[in-house]
């Protein structure tokens, strides 16, 4: 007797092959999934995989910079350029602070205790500067300071001047629409099958993200620490670096950390709550285990 080994009992659905992409519903459960895989990471792969980000962060915001001084019109292509960052991060697999806000969709859930997301939170942020600032070094050595004639400098030492004159409140509205665009890519990019529809999600948002002059607390860290070790390291390419208020780059530390704090927190409020948060309340909220 012969078996058919394309046969399928009837009390059986055929295997099901996605091609689709995933619906909301869908994409909050993998969300809280994800997020609650994270804080059983071992602590030395979840700080690599932060350095990582930061490092992509870095390699997102050089990348942007050569682009924009490379004579592109307008913000619209170095944003198309920074993109690149969020794409190394959500395909290469990496952990970065600002995405990784969305765990809140786990805490919430009841998955993962305050205490752990605090926990990784604070691992992958401490990640994020040491690969922000170490790649920064590294593309300085490289001569990156010294390409198109030090404009690269000084377009990075120009936006650090702007975050140092941004007031705190402005910085905080900044993160929050900042950090729901970039968030926002990661939650599209959860709908994906294939790398190519997790590319294609990602990029929108945060092109907007960079064309609209928003805030990344991940970014801060290159920009600044960009000019300040480009006048360290290479003071022949950076002659014409215009600090702050003619500060020295040790000494605009204070500039830095105010800075950063307040897009910080309008990160966590902008990728936790306004879009974490709420799309816990929307699709999980009340859902029977």
């Amino acid at each position: 007797m012969t078996t058919n080994r394309n046969h399928t009992p009837k009390d059986q659905p055929p295997p099901s092959v996605g091609v689709d992409a995933l619906l909301p519903e869908q994409m909050a459960e993998k969300a809280e999934d994800v997020g609650a895989k994270k804080t059983r990471l071992r602590l030395h792969k979840l700080l690599a995989l932060s350095v990582l980000a930061g490092a992509f962060v870095a390699i997102g915001v050089l990348f942007a910079l050569n682009v924009s001084e490379g004579g592109a019109a307008g913000p619209l292509v170095p944003g198309l350029a920074f993109s690149t960052a969020v794409i190394l991060v959500a395909v290469g697999g990496a952990e970065l602070f600002t995405s990784n806000n969305l765990m809140v969709m786990a805490l919430v859930s009841g998955h993962i205790r305050l205490r752990e997301l605090l926990h990784a939170w604070g691992v992958v942020y401490v990640g994020n500067i040491v690969g922000a600032v170490a790649t920064v070094v590294m593309a300085v050595l490289a001569g990156q300071a010294a390409r198109l004639d030090g404009g690269l400098v000084e377009e990075a030492a120009a936006v650090s001047a702007r975050m140092a004159d941004t007031g705190a409140i402005e910085a905080f509205f900044r993160g929050v629409l900042g950090n729901v665009l970039v968030c926002m890519a990661v939650w599209l990019s959860y709908s994906a099958r294939t790398t190519t529809d997790r590319i294609l999600s990602v990029i929108p948002p945060v092109t907007a993200y960079y064309v609209m002059g928003l805030e990344h607390a991940v970014a801060v860290m290159v920009y600044m620490p960009l000019a300040a070790v480009s006048l360290i390291l290479h003071p022949s390419a950076a002659t014409k670096l215009a600090w702050p208020d003619g500060l020295p780059p040790l000494t605009a530390l204070g500039d830095f950390v105010a800075h950063l704090v307040p897009v910080t927190i309008g990160n966590v409020f902008g990728g936790g709550v306004l879009v974490g948060a709420v799309y816990w309340f929307i699709f999980l909220e009340g859902r029977r285990e």
